[in-house]
């Protein structure tokens, strides 16, 4: 997985929760809390996310075969969309019945000072690990909101991460809450209204995961920086006059197929034609370095075809109606 992947946030993730939920199950055992149940088993499920997430990295440096031309860079996506699966089922579930079971069956918590003293140590290793996958986003998101990066980002890790960590955070608010307000009155109840709390967060988290990534692994064009970057290197003036559509997808993260028809002079020779294209391609690469698999058919612009109207299929013929990048 190369840095953009966030080797470095999800390796800092996995030991924070896999301390965390050896702990908090040490806290359970002793208090009987099913906040601290319901955040142990959600401290193992983000263990194992974090495992799978090293996993899809690794198997997506694989070489490129017969049967899968284009590489395995996807294969990024396809256990990024496991781990909301796992966040929901594993995570969030189990959070929910937990809660509804402490709520119709509450006993009261022993040992108190085991959940809270594990919840602070939780905190303070969770903070740890959402600041070091803030300052691997930040590297990457420039000037974009939080927002536009886990909606945009191609890279999968880093939003998962992120969101995991929030989640966690805010998740082991919502404990700390339930354990104190249940010392407080007396109610174990709130400790379950606390579990379930943390269980439709949780739920929450991994629909946004979930939908996040199945649109990249339905393939996603590129950002329309790169879109019009490409757009621009391509044409020379010369050989090249202009760019009659174009199509771009992301084959992984880090890898982009490029597949346009340009317009050519009419009175080229087939020789001019190839150099052309080969060099537009050299430009290409050079502007978009991530522009890897790239495929440029030339054509006769007319504008006799372009006029009657913009059809997706015509050849040659004119732009089409709305951006197909």
């Amino acid at each position: 997985m190369s840095a953009s992947g966030g080797t470095k946030a999800i390796v800092a993730a996995l030991a924070a929760n896999l301390a965390i939920a050896v702990s908090k199950f040490v806290a359970f055992l002793f208090s009987g809390s099913s906040s601290m149940l319901a955040e142990s088993v959600h401290s193992l499920a983000d263990s194992g996310n974090q495992g799978l997430l090293l996993l899809g990295g690794k198997r997506a440096q694989r070489e490129a075969t017969p049967q899968h031309p284009f590489g395995y860079g996807r294969e990024r996506y396809v256990y990024a969309f496991l781990v909301s699966i796992i966040l929901f089922s594993v995570g969030g579930m189990f959070a929910l019945y937990e809660g509804y079971d402490k709520i119709k069956h509450p006993h009261e918590l022993s040992h108190w000072y085991w959940p809270v003293g594990v919840l602070v140590f939780a905190i303070i290793a969770e903070t740890f690990s959402f600041r070091t996958a803030i300052k691997e986003s930040n590297a990457l998101r420039g000037n974009k909101s939080w927002k536009e990066f886990v909606r945009h980002a191609k890279a999968p890790e880093l939003p998962v991460v992120l969101l995991e960590d929030l989640g966690a955070l805010v998740g082991l608010i919502l404990a700390l809450g339930g354990v104190g307000l249940a010392l407080l009155t007396g109610d174990s109840v709130w400790d379950g209204i606390g579990t379930l709390c943390i269980g439709v967060l949780l739920i929450l988290i991994a629909i946004v995961l979930a939908v996040e990534t199945k649109s990249l692994l339905l393939g996603e064009a590129a950002g329309a920086e790169e879109v019009a970057k490409i757009e621009k290197v391509l044409v020379d003036g010369d050989t090249v006059t202009g760019v009659i559509h174009m199509r771009t997808l992301h084959l992984g993260p880090e890898e982009l197929l490029v597949a346009a028809k340009v317009s050519v002079q009419h009175d080229d020779t087939a020789a001019q034609i190839a150099s052309a294209i080969n060099a537009a391609e050299a430009r290409v690469r050079e502007a978009v370095p991530i522009a890897r698999v790239i495929y440029i058919e030339p054509d006769i612009y007319s504008e006799t075809e372009a006029a009657k109207g913009p059809d997706r299929e015509a050849t040659p013929g004119g732009p089409s109606p709305t951006p197909d990048h």
